[in-house]
Order: structure tokens, then sequence, then C-alpha cells
């Protein structure tokens, strides 16, 4: 045995290093149903302008990101991509969403989309705070 140094993983390593993981917590959990899923915004000639992306994992859906693009920001773009990944979450009986955000992103618009803010850390990145954030959907 020994203890490699930290590096940046090759791909079978780090399909070894998942596969462990899950095994491991599916022993305690049972199997659970993944999915990875995302939503555009896309003009005429399918440029995309938005987009949300997110996983379904141990019943919760995840958004890992949302962006809408500075030329039609402010259209209502970014909560019609937010409510398209809600219904898709509770198209598959999945009631409760988490994210995160930073205090230059966006807060306020998660706020107001009924997210609440369940933990914060300080200076992550340096000089900002990021929130994390929770909502659970009624049926």
């Amino acid at each position: 045995m020994k203890l490699t140094t930290p590096m940046p993983p090759e791909e079978a390593d780090f399909e070894a290093l998942k596969a462990g993981l899950t095994a491991f917590n599916e022993s305690f959990t049972g199997i659970v149903f993944r999915e990875k899923v995302s939503a555009f915004v896309k003009d005429d000639s399918n440029e995309i302008f938005g987009g949300i992306l997110g996983e379904i994992n141990w019943d919760w859906m995840h958004i890992q990101g949302l962006w809408v693009d500075a030329s039609v920001r402010k259209m209502g773009w970014g909560l019609k991509l937010l409510s398209e990944m809600e219904g898709y979450a509770l198209s598959k009986g999945i009631k409760n969403i988490r994210l995160e955000t930073t205090t230059f992103q966006a807060l306020d618009f998660y706020i107001k989309a009924g997210y609440s803010i369940f933990g914060e850390l300080a200076n992550m990145p340096n000089g900002h705070t990021s929130y994390f954030l929770q909502k659970q959907l009624n049926v």
C-alpha cells in the first residue's frame, strides 16, 4: 500500500473512488435514484442565452448552477428556468431542492422565489459569503 500525493485524478481512479463511495452510501440508504438534468434558454439559431443544471440524489434536487446572459436578464428567464426545474423535480416525486449562491450572485432572487437560507460560509470566495438555501415544493 502507498499514499499518493494530491494531484488531478486519472478518470479511472476518479470513477473507482465514486463507485466505492456510492457502494458505501447505498449500503445504508439502498439504491438511490440519480439523474443529471438541465434546461436552457436558446434563440432560433440554438445559441444558448441561459440555463440551469441540476442533479437528483437522495430524494433531493440540487441546483448546481443557473445562468442567464446579461443581454436577456431581467426578462423573467431565471424564474422560468427555476420553475421548470421545480416542476421536473415534482414529476419525479422530488419535493426538496437545495442550492448555493454568493453575495455577488442571486441571493435576493432565490429568496423571492421561496427559498430559505439554512447556512452560510464567510469568505467563500474570499471577501464574499456563500449561502446555502432550500425549498420544499408544495404538491
